[in-house]
């Protein structure tokens, strides 16, 4: 492999660093499982450690040259963390203030990044329809509308996130293959990054194929494959930076070739191996990139190129995929023994019994009665928003009886987690506490999901 030309010694300022970011050959993971010479884009060296650098500010100097954002003015974006990274940095250096809105299920490290950059972080709850007025899109349009001097990055649907890939990523990554790439595997959620890239590499190789990678929750794989945007495709996960509840206008799908879902479990599992098989501390869209490479290990033949984009840098996941702690309290382990599997292998049927939040708490009741349950999972539209736990409703109806005729969205509590059909029993008895008195567990070969409570867990061990 070749190298661009001579680095430029001194910069004027931070944003001259943006790009040329290195490949990496990857050599331990994919040996004895993919056939053909692997290797990772490494955006952690941008300056704000992801690739979101890129876009950031070319999203920002089109805006300047278009009239959009003045001097003095405020940036706003909702952001998981990575394109807020990037418009703050270019904000600092260029003289505008940033306000972002993200969600709830961001890592801390994410946000306090962003405020360390003087940006102000509005938190706002995932698991709300992305026209919910509560939602990070929703709050980030509202303060769009009612701040003086504004403009709004709208990463998703910006046709400079994926022009600056265009014009970056895909020269790039021909220029150090010396034209032999052959496919493209990334993490897939505002499109950009993807998109631009392979639309300049196939321009270059018609030939190349552009794998994205997905998650269970998410609505890109079944819109790719049957043209249908299927909301009960939607429920809360856990892998950060990748997948949506809806379809950003930088996801051109035709550019996309094959779209690979991989689980919360296999990508945070991965994301550390990364660490200590590679030696390369990336987040966790590398972790589902690489499981999805390893998942698609049959398409790669030998002799070919295969070039995985590696987002962001794995500080942001301190508190997350490289802390055991959580990685247990979430199921994410590797141990032998009993699975959830072995729980729900006598189980006739995996129909999941659950209530729509607009239905009455009376109804919840009863449910719960008739079925002899200690929770049930509150849906809406299809989609998995929150809970009814037995001891919080018992709870409430004494304090005020009335409240039995109102609407189950008044007594919902946090939606209960998800772990895969392979999750250890132990790991599941980790993530069993009072606050979370079930597990939803995922069989995704079968489309089927079970909930496990203390009571399976006790069966199981008795």
């Amino acid at each position: 492999m070749t190298t661009t030309g001579m680095a430029k010694k001194l910069h004027d300022n931070i944003l001259e660093t943006i790009g040329n970011t290195p490949m990496v050959r990857l050599n331990r993971i994919p040996k004895g499982l993919i056939a053909a010479d692997v290797y990772a884009k490494i955006e952690t060296v941008n300056p704000g450690n992801s690739t979101k650098d890129r876009m950031a500010l070319q999203m920002i100097e089109d805006a300047e040259q278009a009239g959009k954002l003045k001097p003095g003015g405020t940036i706003i974006e909702g952001t998981s963390g990575n394109t807020g990274m990037g418009l703050a940095i270019a904000a600092v250096v260029k003289g505008y203030k940033c306000v972002f809105t993200t969600t709830d299920k961001q890592s801390k490290e994410k946000v306090d990044a962003l405020r360390a950059f003087g940006a102000e972080v509005i938190v706002c709850p995932t698991d709300v329809d992305p026209e919910d007025p509560r939602s990070y899109y929703s709050v980030s349009s509202r303060l769009e509308r009612d701040t003086p001097n504004s403009w709004k990055a709208n990463q998703y649907d910006n046709p400079s996130n994926a022009q600056a890939h265009y014009e970056q990523t895909g020269p790039e990554i021909w220029d150090q293959t010396d034209g032999t790439v052959d496919h493209l595997v990334v993490g897939v959620g505002t499109g950009g990054t993807i998109c631009g890239t392979a639309k300049y590499l196939k321009e270059k190789k018609p030939s190349v194929k552009a794998w994205g990678i997905d998650t269970y929750g998410s609505v890109f794989k079944k819109y790719k494959e049957t043209g249908i945007f299927d909301k009960n495709e939607i429920y809360p996960y856990i892998t950060e930076g990748i997948g949506e509840d809806f379809l950003p206008k930088n996801v051109d799908f035709n550019l996309i070739d094959h779209f690979e879902k991989v689980t919360d479990r296999d990508a945070a599992i991965m994301t550390g191996r990364i660490a200590r098989e590679e030696g390369i501390f990336a987040g966790n869209s590398a972790g589902s990139a690489m499981a999805g490479l390893i998942q698609l290990a049959d398409h790669f033949k030998k002799g070919e190129t295969v070039v995985v984009i590696f987002h962001d840098h794995g500080t942001r996941y301190l508190g997350k995929m490289y802390n055991p702690d959580w990685m247990r309290e979430k199921g994410f382990v590797d141990r032998k023994g009993l699975t959830a599997r072995d729980l729900v292998a006598n189980r006739l049927k995996a129909s999941l019994v659950t209530i729509d939040r607009n239905d009455t708490v009376e109804k919840a009741a009863h449910i719960l009665t008739e079925h002899a349950y200690s929770q049930i999972p509150v849906t809406a539209d299809g989609r998995l928003v929150g809970s009814v736990n037995e001891g919080y409703l018992y709870s409430e109806i004494v304090k005020n009886p009335d409240v039995l005729h109102g609407p189950v969205e008044g007594i919902m509590q946090p939606a209960i987690p998800f772990a895969d059909i392979s999750t250890s029993v132990d790991a599941l008895a980790a993530m069993l506490t009072p606050g979370s008195p079930a597990v939803l567990v995922r069989d995704f070969k079968l489309d089927a999901t079970y909930i496990i409570t203390r009571w399976d867990i006790i069966k199981a061990l008795a």
